[in-house]
């Protein structure tokens, strides 16, 4: 019985521990510079849906302005760069589930997902704005009632075109998972507008009937961070001073240029 009595409080310690540790908060993955140095690779997550950020070349390999970013920060680390390909909602799970040691894909700056993961300063930064066909008078959120519009899901425009569809009963919003599939549903007719950064109309005009869209109005100017989990101030604190230097050196512009034909707007800092 002695045996038995020991066999259960032992038992009993036991799962009091394992509930315990599962209650404690995760203190999360931080990789810091000397361990991913040490590691020998840096892990970034990328949505190479996001032309001209990042898409898949001829090569099927990974090109844009996010992919030369991300690049650049191997090589300044002196390690290569391993890909994690995510969509958009799927950024900050990345994160979370330690899945990599940074996110570099038009991730922009807010203060909601400051609550989970941590920015870099801005690298870059874009408008988001509403195309639609030119034949449409669209000259504000009103204009909007009535019609379908499309989103990519988890992106900003998405959070601003849900909050006016809040405030303007009427607006049908349709998300969809990737940018393709958003501009093939605004090319096919599927949507009457659509939420997205301002280089969209860039890639509706290599569509067929591309040339019959424009951007109508601009909902507000994002920028991009790089995000890193949660209370990594090493990494972070890396990230802002190399930032720095791509950016008084004019690697940023360079890359801005190359990308989207256009140099940066003025970063902020923080």
């Amino acid at each position: 019985m002695r045996n038995v009595l020991r066999g259960v409080g032992a038992l009993l310690v036991s799962l009091v521990l394992t509930l315990s540790s599962l209650l404690l908060p995760s203190t999360g993955w931080a990789a810091s510079v000397d361990e991913i140095i040490t590691r020998g690779k840096l892990v970034v997550a990328i949505d190479t849906t996001t032309p001209p950020y990042a898409f898949l070349d001829a090569n099927l390999k990974p090109a844009g302005f996010d992919i030369d970013v991300a690049n650049k920060m191997g090589e300044a680390l002196g390690v290569p760069v391993e890909f994690v390909t995510v969509t958009s909602p799927g950024r900050i799970p990345a994160l979370l589930t330690k899945q990599v040691d940074a996110v570099i894909s038009i991730f922009s700056i807010t203060p909601e997902r400051a609550i989970q993961i941590d920015f870099s300063i801005p690298y870059a930064g874009q408008s988001a704005v509403v195309i639609a066909p030119k034949s449409m008078a669209i000259k504000g959120n009103a204009d909007l009632v009535g019609k379908k519009v499309g989103l990519t899901r988890g992106t900003a425009p998405d959070g601003l075109l849900t909050a006016a569809a809040a405030a303007n009963p009427g607006i049908e919003i349709l998300r969809f998972d990737d940018q393709p599939a958003l501009m093939q549903a605004m090319i096919s007719g599927q949507i009457d507008a659509m939420g997205g950064g301002d280089y969209g109309e860039i890639y509706l005009k290599k569509a067929e009937n591309g040339d019959a869209f424009e951007q109508k109005y601009v909902l507000k100017t994002f920028y991009f961070g790089i995000g890193v989990p949660k209370g990594n101030d090493n990494l972070r604190q890396w990230i802002n001073t190399w930032l720095f230097t791509m950016k008084t050196d004019g690697t940023l512009d360079a890359l801005s240029m190359k990308y989207r034909n256009q140099p940066l707007p003025v970063l902020p800092v923080f």
